[in-house]
């Protein structure tokens, strides 16, 4: 048995690495978004008002910085930023192999740019729309009137089996790569046209050779000055957001699985606080007056009463519906809300 699975942890001949290591380059790239995403709701729940911004705007925030950084080790290095945390590189999958100090060039530069950032976040923000249509009352009982609202129920509908297709996919060029059938592991390193390959020894050591920045010329115009200065900037803000997601990567993939759904017993197991006791005199409180039945939004009487979950406030159904779908908040404490968090009252009076 171990004589039969002896190539799925050896390099072949043509230096392709192993299925282990591609897949654990994958996995580090999917661990950093959701880690970096939780430490932003930290921040944004202990001070709403200074660092809301950065939870309600995470997905451009977060795109913007994975497209300078993946745009800096493609340019330097040949590959991903995981790619590289694993010494791996990305070369042309027909014709001559281009050394990794000199980057990608031309369409396999741009075509793995656009699938390494900016696909993920369109297919975040796609799914994003999906689970909150489907948070909504009216999706399933409003009939749709025009074609393109036909066109977009259909779309939504399908949009599961094509998930499901795309992983189905994906799973095929796996089992292919691990029996050698195929150059890749991934259909977005098929789509771009490269596959991975190990650094060799003159790789690296042509990359830890920095050339010296050429000093501008007199004579040379202000386009190519500031041309030079934009790529000094941007490969300053992606060399220290490489630098600080290689030393804190472990860290990320930690609190990645310590707040993962499969985790999530343990953590109420070890963070839960007991259960308060109930009130004992309730016959001495005074009844409810008038001024806590008013909705903080509209300032009335509240008809169908809902509280929010993150806050606890109460407001009516449909003023506060619209206020989260519009500003994902919490109208009174600031914290990031989500449509989920309402919850219907159901009073005996009503």
């Amino acid at each position: 048995m171990a004589e039969r699975g002896a190539h799925l942890t050896t390099a072949a001949a043509d230096d392709r690495p192993s299925i282990f290591e591609v897949l654990a380059q994958d996995s580090l790239m999917g661990a950093v978004r959701p880690a970096l995403r939780h430490a932003v709701k930290v921040l944004a729940e202990s001070n709403p008002s200074r660092y809301g911004f950065l939870w309600r705007r995470f997905d451009e925030i977060h795109a913007v910085l994975d497209v300078l950084l993946q745009h800096h080790f493609l340019s330097r290095t040949s590959a991903s930023f995981s790619e590289n945390f694993y010494s791996l590189k990305r070369v042309a999958a027909s014709g001559r192999e281009r050394p990794a100090h000199l980057g990608l060039h031309g369409k396999h530069h741009w075509c793995s740019l656009i699938l390494l950032a900016l696909v993920p976040y369109l297919r975040a923000k796609l799914e994003q729309v999906l689970a909150k249509q489907r948070d909504e009352d009216d999706f399933s009982i409003r009939l749709p009137q025009t074609p393109l609202q036909r066109m977009y129920r259909a779309f939504l509908a399908s949009y599961p089996y094509v998930s499901m297709g795309w992983d189905s996919w994906v799973f095929c060029q796996q089992l292919l790569y691990v029996f050698g059938l195929a150059k890749t592991h991934s259909p977005f390193l098929w789509l771009a046209g490269v596959r991975l390959a190990h650094l060799t020894g003159h790789d690296i050591t042509n990359m830890d050779l920095k050339p010296a920045t050429p000093s501008t010329a007199i004579g040379s115009s202000v386009g190519e000055r500031l041309r030079r200065l934009t790529s000094t900037v941007v490969g300053g803000v992606a060399l220290s957001l490489s630098t600080s997601l290689s030393l804190g990567v472990f860290f990320l993939q930690f609190l990645e699985w310590w707040y993962s759904s499969e985790n999530q017993s343990t953590i109420k197991t070890l963070t839960s606080h007991p259960t308060p006791p109930p009130p004992i005199h309730l016959q001495d409180q005074q009844p409810l007056t008038r001024q806590s039945k008013v909705c903080p939004l509209c300032c009335k009487v509240r008809t169908n009463d809902t509280v929010l979950s993150t806050s606890g406030f109460v407001f009516c159904y449909r003023c506060i519906y619209v206020y989260i779908k519009a500003n994902q908040r919490c109208p009174m404490t600031g914290y990031p809300t989500e449509l989920h968090h309402l919850i219907k009252i159901y009073s005996p009076e009503s």
